[in-house]
C-alpha cells in the first residue's frame, strides 16, 4: 500500500496486525466553503466487525466513530447505510471520492473522502480477517458472560 501519496499516510503497527490509515479529508460546511481536516482509520483483528475512524480538527476536538467494515466498503461503490452513518460514492470528476455523513442527536458531518487509498487499506484489512470469518474467533462463553454482567441491575 503506498503511502507516497498527498496527504495519505500508511501506518501498520505490526505486533497486533492492526491497521492504520490517516488521510486528509474535507469536511463539507456548505456547496462554497470546505474544512481540511485529518481522518485516521483503525482496524484492530480482535474487532473485525468496525473500523474507527478519528476525526482531528485543528485546533478543536478529536471525534471517535466506530463504522461498519461492510458498511464502508460497499459505500465506496453504492450508497450504503442509515440512521447515524451513510456512505455513498460522489460524482466528483477530478478523483474518486466518496460522502460519508455522520449524524448524531444534535449535529450531523458530511466529509469527502478519497476512495483509492481507503479501498487499499479496507482490501488489507479483508486479508487480515476475511469476510464472513468476523466472528470465527469470537469466545462466545466470555462474551455471552459478559453480556449477563452488563445487563444486570443498575443502581442509578
Amino acid at each position: 500500500m503506498s503511502g507516497d501519496r498527498p496527504g495519505v499516510q500508511v501506518r501498520r503497527a505490526v505486533p497486533k496486525g492492526r491497521l492504520e490509515l490517516v488521510l486528509d479529508v474535507e469536511r463539507v460546511l456548505d456547496v462554497s466553503t470546505r474544512q481540511p481536516i485529518r481522518a485516521e482509520f483503525r482496524f484492530v483483528p480482535e474487532d473485525p466487525l468496525a473500523v474507527c475512524v478519528e476525526f482531528l480538527v485543528q485546533g478543536g476536538p478529536r471525534v471517535l466513530w466506530r463504522i461498519g467494515r461492510d458498511l464502508l466498503r460497499q459505500g465506496l461503490r453504492s450508497a450504503s447505510g442509515f440512521g447515524d452513518v451513510r456512505v455513498r460514492p460522489s460524482q466528483s470528476v477530478d478523483r474518486p471520492t466518496a460522502w460519508l455523513q455522520l449524524t448524531s442527536k444534535d449535529t450531523a458531518a458530511l466529509f469527502e473522502v478519497p476512495v483509492p487509498p481507503l479501498t487499499e487499506w479496507l482490501e488489507h484489512t479483508y486479508a487480515l480477517v476475511p469476510a464472513g470469518q468476523e466472528l470465527a474467533t469470537i469466545d462466545w462463553a466470555v462474551a455471552a458472560a459478559d453480556l449477563l454482567r452488563s445487563s444486570g441491575p443498575r443502581s442509578d
